[in-house]
């Protein structure tokens, strides 16, 4: 632990110098063991060079460690299978992250970002928190940057619906920013929510850390909801980093007369990210088993003196199309891939009896195809 800490501290060692020792030597110990001539073969900074062929860090990250005790926080280190799993899969992460709060219950459940300008509209700002709110009292995690604006919206709606939230933090988590959110961090914090954060503790809100921030918020999340966005809007990176990171990227579109609406609108015309009216059209394109907890099927309304025999399978379906509603339930979705493989059916076969029922309503289609009967 304490050596990834010193690792994290060392000047000149950003998350790309670091990934490049990480790659060279598998680990933070296996660093500071290494010999001058092969950490300069890296052609690090001469800075960091001298930084971990001294070990001039590590009293600071032993220092760190009790800091973070009692201030009651974590540090995730990258090797840790505690570590976000979806952050771990984006390029050169975090070798640190600290961490306050319910952060394991948090991250744990689907974690939705929710991001946009700080000088937004009322219309932006009731956007964010009926969105924030809507998919937070379905379970889903509520992940911003804890900025003004869209950013505040979206946690105050989370915490509304009695939902979780994430606060990701451009300093230390011990130094909130900007500082009137200080109350709302400590009511993220008291009602199961998470603060994070890849810089030490007391580190300031200096402007480069920030685009580090965004690149945790989308990499901790499923997707990324633009909500208000001008042209040159810190929001849009998040979304640009979204896409690299091969996340879902939603926008909610605006008034064409307004610069806040210029990003949204952009990243709906120009550059496929899905349009967001409702919580569902975020839900709908979560991967399927997510998506299908989300949207449950609508259930079967039973006509007055129904029988149970009228729910029985018509006599006239073929062999194919009562194998597949043998294998269909009605609360729960099947993926199409499921039923290739119980139907023994040809993938064209099955798709045509699919369709057959769909259009005779005794199936439906959820999100990310997967499929339930309607009776």
């Amino acid at each position: 632990m304490k050596e990834w800490i010193a690792l994290n501290m060392t000047p000149g060692v950003g998350p790309r110098a670091a990934a490049r020792l990480l790659e060279r030597f598998g680990s933070a110990e296996a660093v500071f063991a290494a010999l001058r001539s092969e950490l300069e073969r890296l052609r690090l900074r001469p800075e960091a060079v001298e930084s971990i062929v001294l070990r001039d860090r590590h009293a600071e990250a032993e220092r760190e460690l009790e800091r973070v005790r009692v201030l009651g926080a974590d540090v995730l280190i990258l090797d840790d299978g505690a570590y976000p799993a979806l952050l771990r899969e984006i390029a050169d992460p975090p070798v640190t992250l600290y961490v306050r709060g319910a952060w394991e219950a948090c991250l744990d459940a689907p974690c939705v970002a929710i991001v946009g300008s700080r000088r937004c509209s009322t219309y932006g700002q009731n956007v964010a928190l009926m969105l924030a709110r809507d998919l937070a009292a379905r379970g889903v995690t509520i992940v911003s940057g804890l900025a003004r604006g869209i950013d505040a919206a979206a946690h105050r709606g989370a915490l509304e619906a009695g939902g979780r939230t994430v606060g990701v933090l451009g300093t230390g988590v011990d130094e909130i920013y900007p500082r009137d959110h200080k109350k709302l961090a400590e009511e993220i914090l008291s009602r199961g929510g998470a603060l994070v954060s890849q810089f030490p503790l007391g580190t300031p809100p200096i402007p480069e850390n920030f685009p580090y921030r965004n690149r945790i918020i989308s990499g901790l999340s499923l997707g990324v909801l633009l909500v208000e966005a001008a042209e040159n809007s810190g929001s849009l990176i998040t979304a640009r980093l979204a896409m690299e990171q091969n996340r879902e990227v939603y926008a909610v579109p605006g008034n064409v007369t307004s610069r806040n609406s210029f990003g949204t609108n952009y990243l709906i015309k120009g550059a496929g990210a899905k349009l967001v009216q409702q919580w569902q059209d975020v839900a709908a394109e979560l991967p399927p088993d997510i998506a299908a907890r989300l949207l449950p099927p609508e259930p079967l309304k039973k006509k007055a003196g129904a029988s149970a025999a009228q729910h029985a399978l018509p006599a006239d379906l073929s062999e194919g199309e009562r194998a597949v509603m043998n294998l269909l339930s009605t609360d729960e979705g099947v993926h199409i891939d499921t039923l290739v493989g119980a139907s023994n059916l040809s993938v064209s076969a099955l798709t045509g009896v699919l369709l057959g029922l769909e259009m005779r309503e005794l199936i439906r289609q959820l999100p990310g195809k997967c499929f339930v009967r309607r009776l």
